[in-house]
């Protein structure tokens, strides 16, 4: 899977997966310890996955990590370094995926009706605890 990653000193700050990039299969753009396993599925008709439960594993979540998905129109996500300050900015079309993986980031909607699924870890404490807006 060809992904596009935001990095400073060694950092990754963000991945970004292109609607067209996806491969036959499954395919994770994420690492295994990253707080969030982002999978993409690209299957032909009739693939069937096994059933699953998944278990109890305790796990210790140092900080939030969130995904979106831009389902139509278009978007601007603004990178940030660790201290506040910017760093690029990334236009996300229809079918594009960014996670973020440290760092900071804000968004600006460009296209009226843009809709967006945003996926986080939890769980969450309220964005009092979470974050700190600058």
């Amino acid at each position: 899977m060809e992904t596009e990653k935001i990095i400073h000193k060694n950092l990754i700050l963000a991945i970004i997966v292109r609607e067209n990039s996806w491969q036959e299969g499954l395919n994770f753009a994420s690492t295994e310890n990253d707080y969030l396993q982002v999978g993409f599925w690209n299957y032909k008709k009739g693939h069937k996955l096994n059933n699953h439960i998944h278990l109890v594993s305790h796990r210790q979540v140092q900080k939030t990590q969130e995904v979106v998905f831009v389902k139509n129109g278009k978007l601007r996500a603004d990178i940030f370094l660790e201290n506040e300050k910017f760093l690029t900015s990334i236009i996300l079309n229809e079918g594009d995926v960014i996670f973020f993986l440290n760092g900071g980031h804000g968004y600006e909607i460009l296209e009226d009706s843009t809709k967006v699924l945003e996926v986080k870890n939890g769980p969450y404490p309220g964005p009092e605890k979470d974050r700190k807006r600058f």
